[in-house]
C-alpha cells in the first residue's frame, strides 16, 4: 500500500483547464479541510471533483460533470496505484470546448496520471508510537537503531526516554533489548 505527497498540477485540455490537487490525509476532518480550501481557492471554477481512499474506504464526486465522467475516472487511478489515505482534487474551469462523455473519462484519468508522475510516492507501513525508556549507556546503540525513524521528543534526566515512532517488525528488536517500552498508538509509517 502507497500513499503520496501534496502536490499541485495543471495541465490544459481542448481549452479547459485542469488544476489537480494531490492530498494526504489521516481522517475524514483532513478531506472537508481540504475540500472547503479549494473550493474557496477556485470559487469560481465550472467543477472540483474528487475521490478518496481512507483506509479503504472510498468516496467520489463528479461535481456536476455527467455522471460517472469525473469521480470515477479519478478514483480508478488512485486504485491502480494501490494508494490509501490519499484526496484527489480535480478542478475544472471549461474552456468553452465539449469534450463529451469519454473525453471527460479520458481527460480526468490523464489529470491524474500526471500528478501521480510528479509527486513523491510513500510506501505504507503499520507502526507504533512508543515510548521507551533506558539508562544512558544505551545511547548510542539507541540511537543507531532508531537513526532512520521520527523521533518526537528526547528527555535526558535520570533516565533517559525517547517517544518515537518505529515500524511493528522493530518493535521486537526494541523489546529484545530489555528496555521499558509502552506502546502510545498504532500508527501508519510513510517510508520512501
Amino acid at each position: 500500500m502507497f500513499t503520496i505527497k501534496n502536490i499541485e498540477n495543471t495541465i490544459i485540455i481542448n481549452k479547459s483547464k485542469f488544476i489537480t490537487n494531490l492530498f494526504y490525509i489521516d481522517n475524514l476532518n483532513d478531506i472537508n479541510k481540504y475540500l472547503n480550501e479549494i473550493k474557496l481557492k477556485y470559487k469560481d471554477a465550472t467543477h472540483n471533483c474528487y475521490a478518496y481512499i481512507l483506509n479503504n474506504t472510498k468516496k467520489y464526486s463528479d461535481d456536476n460533470e455527467p455522471n460517472g465522467t469525473a469521480g470515477p475516472p479519478i478514483l480508478d487511478c488512485l486504485e491502480k496505484n494501490n494508494l490509501n489515505y490519499v484526496l484527489c482534487v480535480v478542478t475544472r474551469y471549461f474552456g468553452g470546448i465539449k469534450l463529451g462523455a469519454n473525453g471527460l473519462i479520458r481527460a480526468y484519468s490523464n489529470c491524474v496520471k500526471e500528478a501521480l508522475k510528479k509527486t513523491t510516492i510513500y510506501k505504507l507501513k503499520d507502526g507504533y508510537k512508543i515510548k521507551i525508556e533506558f539508562n544512558y549507556n544505551k545511547v548510542n546503540e539507541i540511537n543507531k537503531l532508531l537513526e532512520n525513524n521520527i523521533i518526537y521528543e528526547k528527555t535526558f534526566d535520570k533516565n533517559v526516554i525517547y517517544i518515537c515512532e518505529i515500524e511493528k517488525n522493530d518493535l521486537i528488536k526494541i523489546k529484545s533489548l530489555t528496555l521499558d517500552t509502552i506502546i502510545l498508538e498504532n500508527i501508519i509509517i510513510k517510508t520512501i
